[in-house]
């Protein structure tokens, strides 16, 4: 069973990764954005959340669960590359908290349908861990590159994070693919 998991397994370790490795980044990437941008976006997606979950039953089944778990991922790829090509601006801080928040809207439906599709607290845990593996990785990644930039006189806090989303679009890009080969090889995932 776990063989037939392995796509989805990498997914999750590498989707993990991608956040660890991303996670120091949001707080300059942020910085344009006033304080109140937060409260009316913590509102987005508190309705955002409610929505979801109101569709929960219809939502519950393998194809959905690819169909969303692919957006989510492409809407951060269109974030990343979209940070790429306008740098830094209010605009696009403003649009990479949009996209966060939009795909964090789904989040607790994507585990709740994991939660069910696995069914068996055994391969739970294997996903589990490969998240935290992964989460622990990038954080450690993360610092450092940001030191190795330092150590080669790239001081710029911008200029840092701009460097690193270059490696987390083709990490983005490698993760589509292993949802797709995840969700499209049969047999990989049970059946919801």
């Amino acid at each position: 069973m776990i063989s037939r998991l392995r796509p989805y397994l990498w997914f999750k370790l590498l989707n993990s990764l991608f956040f660890g490795l991303s996670t120091g980044s949001v707080f300059v990437l942020y910085a344009p954005l006033e304080p109140s941008v937060y409260s009316l976006g913590g509102i987005v997606l508190a309705l955002g959340l409610l929505v979801v979950a109101k569709f929960y039953e219809r939502m519950m089944n393998a194809r959905v669960f690819f169909a969303i778990t692919l957006m989510v991922e492409c809407v951060t790829l269109v974030m990343v590359a979209g940070f790429l090509l306008f740098s830094y601006s209010h605009m696009t801080a403003l649009f990479i908290y949009a996209s966060y928040q939009f795909t964090f809207m789904f989040g607790g439906y994507l585990v709740r349908v994991e939660t069910v599709a696995l069914r068996r607290s055994k391969l739970m845990g294997f996903i589990d861990v490969a998240k935290q593996k992964g989460y622990l990785v990038g954080m450690v990644l993360a610092y450092g590159f940001y030191k190795a930039l330092e150590w080669q006189g790239i001081e710029d806090k911008q200029m840092q994070v701009y460097v690193l989303h270059f490696g987390l679009f083709a990490l983005q890009c490698l993760i589509l693919f292993l949802i797709i080969r995840a969700f499209t090889c049969k047999g990989n995932l049970p059946r919801i």
